[in-house]
């Protein structure tokens, strides 16, 4: 059974190289708009977009987000903060004494965010647009927090950029996604055992292939500078 819409989400992809071509007001509105509809925690919409138009900014996240000159290319940039700054100052504002935001508020105000940019995502795919998230948004965060002016109870929790794909783009394949049956467990978390979790990865389980991975990635720079900048703001939140 297939719709339009599984159809769409299953040929999404991230786009890295978009055609120089301008997005109209009426389909960026459109995708704006489409964050506005997305589930949210008690209604309180507990984020904040910076819709980033000047290329300078543009071009100092492409350097602070390990350094990805696309980023600056974008036709769009969007990046999805968690806020619960403006809650807190409208608590004061009203004249009760609130306390002060803490991780827990974060992470509940980061799966606004995030959950809202999916709805983007979903939208420019639907408008003929490709998306890419930025996860490195998270890296050098005090700066990148600087270069935005956002203040103390924010956190810039992912960014996305869209465009026209070229045609190089379009017809990418799409990477494989793992077996569900190691993804989806059945009422409670299922302890993998070291086989099946090398299975997962089909031929990339070799002990080479996964190495290569784990320095790329998880013991990368950029992951552990994103870890120390992100637990530094994590002690602010809490003064």
């Amino acid at each position: 059974m297939e719709n339009e819409v599984l159809k769409q989400l299953k040929e999404r992809k991230s786009v890295r190289v978009f055609e120089k071509r301008e997005v109209s007001a009426e389909v960026k509105n459109e995708i704006l708009a489409s964050a506005f509809e997305a589930p949210t925690a008690g209604n309180m919409m507990l984020y904040t977009v910076i819709d980033v138009t000047d290329s300078k900014i543009k071009e100092r996240l492409s350097v602070l987000c390990d350094n990805q000159p696309f980023i600056a290319k974008a036709p769009l940039v969007f990046v999805f903060t968690a806020d619960y700054d403006k809650w807190y100052k409208m608590f004061n504002a009203a004249g009760l004494s609130p306390r002060k935001p803490g991780p827990g508020d974060l992470l509940l105000a980061c799966s606004d965010a995030i959950i809202a940019a999916q709805n983007t995502v979903t939208a420019a795919q639907s408008l003929g647009l490709g998306s890419c998230y930025i996860g490195d948004i998270l890296e050098n965060c005090e700066k990148v927090r600087e270069l935005l002016s956002l203040p103390q109870y924010t956190l810039p929790a992912v960014m996305v950029v869209y465009g026209y794909p070229t045609q190089q783009q379009k017809d990418r394949v799409k990477p494989r996604r793992f077996d569900p049956k190691h993804i989806v467990h059945e009422n409670s978390y299922r302890e993998m055992q070291p086989e099946e979790l090398l299975s997962m990865y089909g031929e990339t389980g070799s002990k080479e292939s996964l190495e290569a991975f784990c320095k790329r990635k998880y013991m990368s720079d950029f992951t552990l500078e994103m870890n120390r900048s992100v637990s530094e703001h994590l002690k602010n939140f809490n003064k």
